[in-house]
């Protein structure tokens, strides 16, 4: 059977697809203004569609899928979504970025839906730090909300938190005593450049390996990274129940392990997160009678991969802020 496999020998198991472009919060890094919807914009992909793309990648591989957005708990039938895309032949993790802020009511319900895997924005846990990074006062809600999915079993739940200098840099210690009795990821994301935030970037870049130095010198070690994992580097603690990853997406062997495909929540296929241009799919997701066509397609554009993505040169691609196509 054909595979989801690039020009470079590397295979891709897991699907990031976006829901909605749409957030509620106005994280600084982010939608400082808060979200503003770009002219034309196409119409959100259907239940029925993203059925049709999700079996299209999983005939070729794909057995990891993380529903993102914007906030994509936004989308009234984020449940039914869930439910469509748990029942796919071959689909083994089905995992979900969000804010946190409808947990409390609604993480029961995602769960039976078939959710296995949570991640949750949470730049900061200090209550007052986390009000001025996202512009809401919703931390006890938020966490409230991570301890009722830790209660209900779900088979990873980790929290993100993007490293910002001179914001957040200094929450090391509450981040580990957090993770000290829980069995939960922490995941620091290095602050990347997008096309709209440049002066915020100079300002707040902080290089997460800095980080991991320090979490070396404290005895914490880094483990093999799974065929199906994200981009995080892992490391754990004797001492610690929790784990904690770093995304470092400038450091020099980032895109050598990328195992990830993006689709937005219009449909268009992104080979990179910072590549400059989408692949367009919905013409394809129409009716199931296309499901070979569509396939072909996929395999065809993996060998337009390129080897990396050009930060490091200031190329940030098409992508004007991370909630336009989920980060």
């Amino acid at each position: 059977m054909a595979a989801l496999i690039d020009g470079y020998g590397r295979r891709f198991p897991y699907l990031r697809l976006s829901l909605i472009e749409a957030c509620n919060f106005r994280c600084s890094y982010c939608l400082p203004r808060g979200y503003q919807p770009r002219p034309g914009l196409a119409p959100l992909l259907t239940v029925a569609e993203i059925g049709r793309l999700v079996r299209a990648f999983a005939r070729l591989g794909m057995s990891k899928l993380r529903l993102t957005g914007g906030e994509p708990s936004l989308r009234h039938d984020l449940s039914e979504i869930i439910a469509a895309v748990a029942a796919v032949p071959g689909v083994a993790k089905v995992a979900l970025t969000s804010n946190g802020v409808l947990l409390q009511r609604r993480i029961a319900e995602w769960q039976a839906a078939g959710l296995t895997h949570l991640n949750v924005s949470v730049d900061a846990l200090d209550r007052a730090r986390f009000a001025a990074i996202t512009g809401h006062d919703r931390l006890p809600q938020i966490l409230d909300g991570i301890e009722r999915a830790l209660a209900l079993g779900l088979t990873a739940v980790k929290l993100n938190a993007v490293l910002l200098r001179g914001l957040n840099d200094d929450q090391l210690p509450a981040f580990l005593d957090y993770v000290r009795t829980r069995r939960v990821g922490l995941r620091f994301i290095e602050l990347m450049q997008t096309g709209d935030n440049l002066a915020y970037f100079r300002r707040h870049h902080y290089r997460a390996e800095t980080l991991e130095q320090t979490l070396l010198a404290q005895g914490w070690q880094l483990h093999p990274r799974a065929p199906d994992a994200g981009p995080a580097r892992d490391y754990a603690h004797p001492d610690y129940a929790g784990h904690i990853g770093i995304i470092a997406p400038y450091s020099r062997d980032f895109c050598a392990g990328c195992n990830r495909l993006r689709v937005t929540a219009a449909g268009d296929l992104r080979l990179c997160l910072f590549g400059n241009a989408g692949i367009p799919l919905r013409q394809l997701l129409q009716a199931d009678a296309q499901a070979n066509e569509l396939q072909a397609t996929l395999i065809s554009q993996l060998g337009l991969k390129a080897a990396g993505h050009g930060l490091h040169r200031g190329e940030t691609g098409v992508t004007p802020h991370l909630a336009s196509i989920g980060g």
